[in-house]
């Protein structure tokens, strides 16, 4: 087996999911975590997007230029997006906010029909009608396989130092695998490019 002068890690960051058993049976049929991927299946129709911070603002607004209405569903009773997603979420006539929300189970056989919820203050629980789920509770880089032999930082994501160099010499790094800031197809091909 040969070396290699140079090393790019470019291995990305996956989707954060619930883990419900009923989510994995849904995923591809009603159940995503990609609203600019999946979110035109949706035209015209009531979808959910679960969580609180940047993502979740960021699904929910892009959903609610094509989609009937927009619940977006929450754990806590405030979010931890940027004020300024907050103030937008909030203007949008069709984005609406269910708070103090778990989900317990993605209801549908084979496509999802609805969402059944737990309150966390009463526990009682509420079912809603949606033709459509997007999971956005964050993503986490695809670098078990680097510990212990690149330094991360505290969420798993490679360091880098100059945009795109590690610590060891002659390894770099681009895309999601290091950039939890803008996720985007873009800048990891502009990362690769530097």
């Amino acid at each position: 087996m040969g070396s290699s002068i140079t090393v790019i890690i470019a291995t990305g960051a996956s989707a954060r999911w619930l883990g419900l058993d009923s989510e994995k049976r849904l995923i591809g049929k009603g159940v995503s975590a990609c609203a600019t991927c999946d979110g035109y299946f949706f035209k015209g129709k009531d979808v959910a997007v679960i969580g609180g911070g940047d993502t979740a603002m960021r699904e929910a607004l892009f959903l609610s230029k094509i989609c009937k209405t927009v619940t977006l569903i929450h754990r806590r009773d405030k979010l931890k997006a940027q004020a300024v997603l907050q103030d937008k979420a909030n203007k949008t006539k069709n984005i609406k906010f269910l708070w103090n929300k778990t989900i317990e189970e993605f209801l549908g056989e084979n496509k999802l029909e609805g969402m059944k919820l737990v309150d966390t203050n009463t526990n009682k629980s509420v079912e809603i009608k949606v033709q459509g789920a997007f999971v956005a509770i964050g993503h986490k880089p695809n670098t078990e396989f680097l510990k212990g032999q690149i330094r991360l930082d505290s969420h798993g994501y490679v360091e880098g130092k100059e945009e795109v160099k590690t610590e060891v010499e002659g390894v770099f790094v681009s895309g999601d695998v290091h950039d939890y800031k803008y996720m985007q197809a873009v800048t990891a091909a502009g990362a690769g490019c530097m």
